[in-house]
């Protein structure tokens, strides 16, 4: 089962930290952002991922291309100009494809159509942190039998809220409400999602997609209680610090 990660945006609340990297590369604790999202997928056998380029996608690539021999110890025959990797790596296999700069998070979605095989693909947002159980969540949406299944966060932000009955969404809105579940990315899809989306570069997923979904009672959610952080500013970042190192 593949897993697509949103790592194509620019970032702008963490415009002083992500000037000369994407917000996905940004650190915590030693690792990108990125790097703590895909392990936490790899723990349940999740090894394959797409990733949807944009701003600054050149130095995601950069950065897996140069992974293992940066961060094992090797052994250099330079006589032969070869090197061994003494550790084992990451069981990782990645396509990058770039999406475009301002190309938004549905449109990039759609450009990985045919890059999905399967009738189910994992999809998240490329800053966002949680210790969900994917095994857990997979279950929940062929149970509910529904197009998209997206995780809800009980949490008081200004997040769009949904309204859940039953494990089906109802509606969503982009106003701040306090208290109630909002869209914690970690979606599970069907391959029909794709008819949902629009390559046109203004394609938004969290508005005519999600809205089309709930229209026609095909958006179900799972409800996670557990760690969720979402990285969208420097204190968010230090927080994240924080509350990762002791997950």
């Amino acid at each position: 089962m593949k897993v697509v990660i949103l790592c194509g945006g620019k970032g702008m609340r963490m415009r002083g930290l992500t000037e000369n990297i994407p917000k996905a590369l940004a650190d915590v604790n030693g690792k990108p952002i990125l790097w703590h999202i895909m392990k936490h997928y790899s723990k349940y056998e999740h090894q394959e991922f797409i990733l949807p380029l944009g701003y600054k996608g050149e130095q995601i690539k950069d950065y897996f291309v140069n992974l293992a021999w940066k961060n094992n110890n090797l052994k250099i025959d330079l006589l032969n100009n070869q090197y061994d990797i003494l550790e084992k790596a990451e069981p990782w296999k990645i396509t990058c494809i770039d999406t475009g700069q301002d190309t938004m998070t549905g449109a990039r979605i759609k450009q990985l159509e045919e890059y999905i095989e399967d009738d189910i693909f994992l999809l998240t947002y490329g800053d966002g942190l949680s210790n969900i159980d994917l095994d857990a969540l997979i279950a929940f949406h062929k149970e509910k039998g529904k197009t998209v299944t997206l995780t809800g966060i009980k949490k008081n932000n200004q997040y769009g809220v949904l309204d859940i009955e039953e494990g089906i969404a109802n509606s969503f809105s982009e106003k701040p409400i306090l208290n109630d579940w909002i869209n914690g990315g970690f979606f599970v899809c069907n391959k029909e999602f794709f008819d949902y989306l629009s390559a046109q570069p203004d394609c938004v997923l969290e508005e005519e997609p999600l809205r089309k979904l709930i229209e026609e009672r095909e958006l179900a959610v799972y409800l996670h209680d557990g760690i969720w952080i979402s990285i969208d500013t420097p204190k968010d970042l230090e927080d994240a610090r924080k509350i990762w190192k002791q997950k």
